[in-house]
């Protein structure tokens, strides 16, 4: 009797199966994580950046070639092989959880540069291969034909083609689908029945490369020459931007039948897209992470001071800023109204927070603001405002570099060494802007807090937890104004959001890291011109969400790539 295949020896097989496969401060805050720029770091003897309200030039672009650039082998994240597998097998038992946490490059933990694989992530990805499939086969998922005892390879080959077409995003060759059905006769050499060696097959579809990466090939490695992606990586890099998952069937047909070199397809594309459910992945991974709605998961407030705060406000303060984009995202609004959007989602719970008038409901409802101005656009959310601040007090400098960083892309430099801390009140009432004067006294720290302070002053008047308030913990009056570095002065919120939505660098800015998100890689100044025209396009389009999404989906960038000439250099 033929031994039976053991846990270990399937398992060799399986990873070999898969290798044959592969066919080719100053402030002494602690700042959230800060996206950072290569260039963009002034030092000493780099003047800093130019003041907010200082327009670049586009005629410096007139005759700039463009360079959609190299992007990086791409490994799903933990929250793109989630949602692949969920839309592949219908399993929603995230099994990445199990996965080690995903490095962060350029604000975003979908950029391909640092997606790494270890022998330990390799492992674990085998372990969910085994338990997905066998719960997908208990369910009756791949009961698409019945395996012929005496001859069932023409099933094997049929329902394994069909899979390996959706799990791999492109059409599978017959070579490939001949490997994976040899795992059927092997299973049989060894006295295991033909389901055994399907189930190994179809774990090898999911440890193969083409599933746990996005493949998009250049047919020139060393040209420096953009080429347009096939139907089907373009296909693929479009979902992974708008849903962090698979094509469905009617994206994969699209690319069969070589629809999307057609720029009116891919926009209708885009917008069945974005009104799909699935397209809440674009509100959790991007906006999660560009509006640091993520971080509110470990913001830990003073429970002395602030004990109001608990799970039921941070679950809903979540909700608001994500119902708020998603609204963003399939509405109307203008991409400079997040700033100062007269309505918001609110909760019983959030609304008592806010001092607004309840809506009458456990579950968030759309509110009008305005009567209530102060909670007008993002700088009103208290998820945002609380994960800007310290747990015992407000931070000017973590919300005025938020605001640079994320807002207007002018990332200040990081804090010289040795420097200190805030410096503690002299006296019971001064206020923080008064503090804040005191440490901008340094010589070292002048430069920076003079674009950092300004910003964050103005809000002031939201405690760490984002209440409204008039007076400082230490019952000292609020001053929420500050002096910009061209003399102008900010009074609250308000101010600030007049200020921020004017900026003509908003647009480039919000451009630049959605197409961070969108490529999976980091932008540089080669980049800066494309960043520009398509901010520009957006806003001649009418400057909504969708108008930007479409501007980056449809320009060279998106639909074109070429090889890492930098990689063949001598």
């Amino acid at each position: 009797m033929k031994p039976r295949l053991r846990r270990g020896r399937s398992w060799r097989m399986l990873a070999g199966a898969g290798c044959a496969l592969l066919l080719a401060g100053c402030d002494g805050d602690n700042l959230p994580r800060a996206r950072v720029l290569p260039g963009d770091m002034p030092g000493p003897d780099i003047p800093p950046p130019p003041p907010p309200g200082t327009q670049q030039p586009m005629d410096e672009c007139k005759d700039v070639p463009k360079d959609p650039g190299s992007v990086t082998l791409h490994r799903l994240n933990r929250a793109e092989y989630d949602a692949t597998v969920r839309d592949l097998l219908g399993d929603t038992t995230r099994p990445a959880r199990d996965f080690p946490t995903d490095d962060h490059g350029y604000g975003f933990d979908n950029n391909a540069d640092v997606l790494s694989m270890s022998p330990l992530l390799m492992e674990k990805y085998s372990t969910a291969a085994e338990k997905l499939v066998e719960a997908a086969w208990k369910k009756g998922l791949f009961n698409t034909c019945a395996l012929d005892g005496a001859d069932p390879k023409p099933c094997a080959r049929d329902l394994l083609s069909r899979f390996a077409r959706r799990a791999w995003r492109r059409p599978v060759t017959k070579d490939e689908v001949d490997r994976l059905v040899d795992f059927v006769a092997l299973a049989q050499r060894h006295g295991d029945p033909a389901e055994a060696g399907v189930k190994l097959a179809l774990r090898s579809v999911l440890v193969s490369p083409h599933f746990l990466f996005r493949v998009e090939k250049d047919p020139d490695p060393k040209s420096a020459t953009p080429h347009r992606l096939d139907d089907f990586e373009l296909a693929t890099r479009l979902s992974y931007f708008l849903w962090s998952s698979m094509p469905d069937e009617a994206l994969l047909s699209a690319a069969e039948a070589g629809r999307l070199s057609d720029p009116r397809e891919l926009e209708a594309q885009v917008r069945r897209m974005l009104a799909d459910p699935k397209a809440n992945a674009l509100v959790e991974n991007f906006a999660g992470q560009w509006l640091y709605t993520r971080a509110l998961d470990t913001a830990e407030p003073d429970r002395t001071l602030y004990g109001t705060f608990n799970e039921d406000l941070r679950k809903a303060m979540r909700q608001e800023t994500e119902l708020v984009f998603r609204e963003f995202i399939t509405g109307n609004h203008k991409l400079r109204e997040l700033v100062d959007a007269p309505f918001t989602y609110v909760n019983d719970a959030l609304a008592t927070h806010y001092g607004l008038p309840l809506p009458g409901s456990s579950t968030p409802r759309r509110v009008d603001l305005s009567r209530h101005p102060e909670r007008a656009g993002i700088f009103g959310h208290g998820s945002l405002l609380t994960v800007t601040s310290n747990p015992d007090r407000t931070s000017p400098v973590q919300r005025g570099v938020w605001v640079l960083e994320q807002l207007l892309c002018m990332p200040p430099p990081p804090p010289p060494p040795d420097v200190e801390n805030l410096p503690p009140p002299l006296t019971p009432d001064m206020t923080m802007r008064e503090r804040m004067a005191l440490h901008r006294s340094s010589p070292a720290c002048q430069g920076c807090h003079r674009m950092m302070d300004p910003l964050g002053l103005a809000l002031e008047n939201y405690d760490p937890i984002g209440r409204w308030r008039l007076q400082e913990v230490s019952g000292a009056p609020v001053d929420a104004t500050g002096e910009l570095p061209d003399g102008n002065i900010l009074d609250g919120s308000e101010a600030m959001r007049r200020f921020v939505k004017s900026d003509p660098k908003l647009p480039a800015c919000f451009t630049e890291h959605l197409l961070t998100y969108a490529l999976g890689r980091g932008m540089s100044k080669a980049d800066e011109c494309a960043v520009k025209e398509m901010a520009a396009t957006a806003e001649a389009s009418g400057g909504r969400l969708s108008d930007y999404i479409l501007s980056i989906v449809l320009s060279d960038h998106f639909t074109q790539r070429r090889g890492e000439t930098e990689a063949w250099q001598p």
